[in-house]
């Protein structure tokens, strides 16, 4: 008996395992006029994701662009991408650089520190990456891992937060006055979403590598993410360098819209209509509109964002 159960269990996280693979990105778009045939078969796909798949072909040429124009003048674009654990960071930095020149553009996704980087000034590993003339340089995950995530799970002193806080906004004041193209993401899920991400990279053996021990702490310390978030924008969130928040528990509309603001604060030659770029404002949301939200429902967090 305790055989045959086995066997059905094993069956099933099989069966689970091949649900959980999705078409490749760009398969529906590309099959959208093909006609039935022998050997051919038909699936069905959602119409808003066939429209997903199109416009953001068209974003992706508007990026192929703005490294055009930016190799011809030296421009240089540092973009920071900070969130919570599978608020779709990653997958929006996959989108934005699947058709660039990887000579231009460079993606920097920092280890833990080592034995030598612990003794070291705080933003000195960082500056290394940042962008050359004609560069777009994306930080998944950046300086502000002191912000949130060090100083929740331990990682750093109530001190050495509190020093960060209060350096980093002079740190891209440099940057920015220097010419550099400066923009802060935080992708912002909700905590039942969030789970839903962790259950599923359980699932899909393409994402299994994303797992990790301090996903349930995640979970577990919710509250604890939200304060801080709180502080960094209160601190951070500058002129000359604010905050997008970028609502992402539909990962499709995130990315949409991420790229969206991007290339509407650029200018570069040949560019989409204003009102071909303009960014949804339940997806976009400014850093101070987020710190008023914040500070309306800060003592009850099930209000809040992620």
């Amino acid at each position: 008996m305790a055989v045959k159960k086995n066997k059905k269990q094993k069956k099933d996280q099989k069966q689970l395992q091949w649900e959980a693979f999705k078409l490749l990105e760009g398969t529906a778009l590309k099959n959208e006029k093909r006609k039935p045939g022998k050997g051919k078969i038909t699936i069905q796909v959602k119409r808003w994701h066939l429209e997903y798949e199109k416009e953001l072909k068209i974003l992706q040429i508007e990026l192929m662009k703005l490294q055009k124009h930016m190799q011809a003048t030296g421009d240089r674009v540092l973009a920071i991408f900070e969130g919570r654990d599978a608020a779709g960071k990653g997958g929006t930095i996959k989108r934005i650089t699947a058709n660039l020149n990887p000579r231009n553009t460079r993606v920097t996704a920092l280890t833990k520190p080592n034995e030598t980087e612990t003794t070291q000034w705080y933003f000195q590993r960082y500056t290394p990456h940042l962008p050359a003339a004609g560069e777009i340089v994306l930080f998944d995950r950046s300086w502000y891992n002191r912000a949130m995530v060090e100083p929740v799970m331990g990682f750093c002193t109530d001190a050495q937060n509190k020093r960060f806080l209060k350096d980093v906004p002079m740190l891209e004041e440099l940057l920015v006055k220097d010419g550099i193209k400066l923009f802060k993401f935080y992708f912002s899920v909700s905590k039942d979403i969030q789970k839903e991400r962790f259950d599923s990279r359980k699932l899909d053996p393409l994402k299994q590598y994303k797992l990790s021990p301090v996903d349930n702490l995640a979970q577990k310390y919710w509250n604890q993410y939200s304060v801080r978030k709180f502080q960094m924008l209160s601190e951070t969130n500058r002129t000359i360098s604010p905050w997008t928040i970028v609502r992402s528990d539909v990962k499709k509309k995130a990315r949409i819209n991420c790229i969206k603001h991007i290339l509407s604060n650029m200018e570069y030659a040949d560019k989409l209509p204003a009102e071909q770029l303009e960014c949804d404002p339940e997806i976009i949301v400014s850093g101070i509109d987020e710190l008023h939200h914040m500070e309306l429902n800060i003592m009850n967090p099930k209000n809040l964002h992620g």
